[in-house]
């Protein structure tokens, strides 16, 4: 069983979930993706900071997992996570594999640019993992699921500020 580099897209009010989901499923793949202790990229110019995000924490990742919690679907930093997760490139590596999975039963609400590529095909929401297993072929699913990039749905302008989540 191959462990794939997947960068994890979430909300900083989810992080207490986040680090219990990579408690229990950390040996299922390999971590990328910014932590909380991480230096923040501290500016207003957003192509400059997708830059960085491409660059710090995207880099050798295949797949992105965007784990849900109930205000994930309105932070602008896991916008420009997924947008950048999608980035088409003639040269580079192919885009990531997308998949998000829900942190909560409760909690059914996903980012809009990955709701356009589950309608697309491209991606899948999960609920929370039962397994391993269960994650791992969530995983693999999504890997494999690169090849179909003419189902990427990437249009959307960037968000430029958080959206207000009650």
């Amino acid at each position: 069983m191959s462990r794939r580099k997947v960068f994890l897209s979430y909300s900083k009010a989810d992080k207490n979930a986040v680090d219990d989901f990579c408690e229990k499923f950390g040996k299922t793949f390999i971590r990328r993706g910014m932590k909380m202790e991480d230096d923040l990229i501290n500016s207003t110019d957003t192509d400059y900071v997708m830059a960085q995000i491409r660059k710090r924490y995207l880099k050798d990742s295949t797949v992105t997992i965007v784990l849900c919690g109930k205000c994930t679907w309105s932070r602008r930093f896991v916008d420009w996570e997924i947008q950048s997760s999608l980035r088409r490139s003639q040269f580079g590596p192919p885009p990531n594999g997308l998949i998000g999975i829900q942190l909560w039963k409760s909690y059914n609400s996903v980012p809009t640019r990955l709701y356009d590529n589950i309608q697309s095909g491209y991606s899948k929401f999960y609920p929370y993992p039962s397994s391993h297993i269960a994650l791992w072929n969530m995983i693999e699913w999504a890997y494999n699921q690169r090849v179909n990039q003419n189902l990427i749905v990437n249009p959307r302008d960037r968000f430029s500020y958080n959206r207000s989540c009650e």
